[in-house]
């Protein structure tokens, strides 16, 4: 069975059993600042769950797209996906548990639907705690239907509890169905245990409860039930895979890296793991830039989890030898396989080229200035003892070529080694307080008056400071301005001159975003407050603790004392004059606009 037979097949069933179908919502949660993505499919009716009533009714169907981004790390292994979709029915105030399981075994056995042999399916069911019962209904339901008790496995919270999705919200205890791959097992093998002799294939959830801030919990006005099924997970089961990357949600994409690579899928375990993680990333990279309420790669939030996706996918795709952009390649495959079932991805081809093949390019020259420092200062660090990275190695490559130090910790990994973060943590720290004096001292320049002439020009540094930072890196500081309103003068921390490509490319993306016309807006708020909501601030002790932050559109955010436009588009041509050397370490860059 395929994943598009069974997404119809599991539609076509509910709606047999009273539920209606309801689109699948955003990847990008809507007024939901607990979490960057939508993590289940339970996630958009959260209000519905709360009380709020559904426009569709009280028994509902749908296919939902996920990204979980704990396991990134993980991703590479036969298993973990940062991007799945699950399948889900839901009982608004409807039916709870009897019903649920009841309709759970009908799909899962029944030979008109997925015909799986019951004498393979286990399922679990929590076992209580201090602050809830044991589930002891649902263990019956499922001994009613036939299942032995033998197969019925009572277990704690951090097996059997779902929710809530964010800080606080519904949740509740679930029942999770397990098949029997025939594997075999060990004297610990049980459903729950990770050694492929039992596999996940559905989890009913019943929300009883809601979290509240404090950590209590108390009882919804009415029960309801969310389930899902995890697409991936199930096919790969269906079809008697061992992994997920091995059914045609995946083959296609690893052929077509197998196509650019020239090497060859199952050859050598080193070289699948990078496969798999290209591949991973390069689907859910896909979904991101193509979905209703896409983002584009940057340092904050949801863009810095795909800029972090998109960079892990470039460097393993560098050890398989491709050298320059390959991505976009790969999300025609992905726009092919799921063209039916989301037919947006289609739509927004072109962006979702442009935007990873930009990425990719960005990168591609941070990459190999890091890993040609990394594999300079790799012998010396293979000789000690320890096998920790220093602290102020790890900084080293990320203040001075933009090197994320989640790379340095794989890249560490890879080679036996651990980076010692909280030494990496105490010299970022250091780094931080010395720019707050170097600033107090450097910063003598700034505006020579509030002119219109001058004002265009500063709200073009804000651009600039970013579009730096997209092009070369994240170690990009601003290390000092004079504008007046003839031309502005930039002062930035970057080891090296400027490539002429690279400085084209930052005046295309400044003049990008002015032609994008993007409304500058301020908001006044705490120090701490702009930094967490991603503002760049730098000046440390220049500012009092109540900032003020301005924001060009999706793109720039900084704190900033003003003055400057009310819109992009009144900046005028952005056009860099001159890039050289400032100090050591520090580059100045002058421009003007018309």
């Amino acid at each position: 069975m395929t994943a598009d037979e069974l997404r119809k097949k599991y539609i076509r069933f509910f709606e047999q059993h009273g539920h209606v179908q309801i689109s699948g919502a955003s990847l990008i949660p809507e007024n939901d600042p607990t979490v960057l993505f939508t993590t289940a499919g339970m996630h958009p009716l959260v209000p519905y769950i709360l009380g709020q009533e559904h426009p569709a009714g009280n028994r509902l169907v749908d296919y939902q797209k996920c990204i979980r981004t704990g396991d990134i790390d993980d991703v590479g292994d036969f298993s973990h996906l940062t991007f799945f979709e699950m399948l889900g029915n839901w009982s608004l105030g409807d039916y709870f548990k009897e019903e649920a399981i009841r309709t759970s075994y009908e799909f899962l056995t029944s030979r008109e639907w997925l015909g799986i042999d019951p004498e393979k399916l286990s399922v679990t069911v929590f076992e209580g705690d201090e602050e809830v019962p044991p589930d002891h209904e649902s263990a019956r339901v499922w001994e009613e239907l036939g299942i032995p008790r033998e197969r019925i496995h009572y277990l704690p919270r951090s097996d059997n509890w779902w929710g809530p999705a964010g800080a606080t919200g519904p949740c509740g205890p679930d029942t999770e169905m397990f098949i029997d791959t025939g594997v075999a097992g060990t004297a610990e093998s049980r459903p729950g245990v990770s050694d492929g002799k039992y596999m996940e294939v559905w989890n009913d959830v019943f929300m009883q409860y809601n979290k509240k801030p404090d950590g209590s919990y108390e009882e919804l006005e009415r029960t309801c039930v969310d389930t899902g099924m995890g697409i991936e997970r199930t096919i790969a089961i269906l079809q008697g895979k061992n992994s997920v990357y091995e059914t045609e949600v995946f083959t296609p994409i690893i052929a077509k890296i197998e196509e650019l690579t020239e090497r060859r899928y199952g050859d050598d375990e080193d070289e699948d793991r990078s496969i798999r993680i290209i591949a991973d990333h390069a689907r859910t990279a896909t979904f991101i830039l193509g979905d209703e309420r896409s983002v584009k790669p940057s340092n904050v939030q949801q863009g810095y989890i795909l800029r972090r996706l998109i960079r892990r996918a470039v460097r393993h795709g560098r050890k398989l030898g491709l050298p320059g952009a390959f991505l976009q390649h790969l999300a025609d495959v992905v726009i092919e396989i799921y063209r039916e079932a989301h037919p947006i991805l289609t739509e927004k081809l072109q962006f979702i080229r442009s935007e990873l093949y930009a990425e990719e390019q960005r990168f591609l020259a941070t990459l190999q200035k890091g890993e040609h420092e990394f594999s300079k200062k790799l012998p010396e660090l293979l000789e000690k003892p320890d096998g920790m990275i220093p602290g102020e190695v790890a900084f080293r490559l990320y203040d001075t070529y933009g090197f994320p130090v989640e790379i340095t910790e794989e890249l560490g990994r890879e080679h036996g080694l651990k980076v010692d973060r909280e030494g990496f943590d105490k010299a970022y720290e250091e780094h931080q307080q010395r720019s707050k004096m170097d600033h107090s001292v450097a910063f003598k320049g700034g505006l020579a008056d509030h002119s219109e002439l001058t004002t265009r020009l500063h709200s073009a540094t804000h651009l600039l400071h970013q579009a730096l930072r997209d092009v070369l890196g994240e170690h990009v500081e601003q290390k000092g301005s004079n504008i007046n309103p003839e031309r502005l003068r930039f002062d930035f921390t970057h080891p090296d001159k400027l490539e002429s490509e690279e400085l084209k490319r930052v005046e295309e993306i400044v003049n990008e975003q002015i032609r994008r016309d993007l409304p500058v807006s301020v908001e006044t708020m705490t120090l701490g407050e702009a930094r967490d909501a991603g503002a760049i601030a730098l000046f440390g002790d220049r500012y009092d603790e109540v900032v003020k932050v301005y924001s060009m559109g999706d793109y720039s955010r900084e704190v900033c004392g003003g003055p400057h436009v009310s819109r992009t588009g009144e900046i005028g041509t952005f056009k860099i004059k001159k890039e050289q050397s400032s100090s050591q370490g520090v580059r100045r860059i002058r421009a003007v606009v018309e």
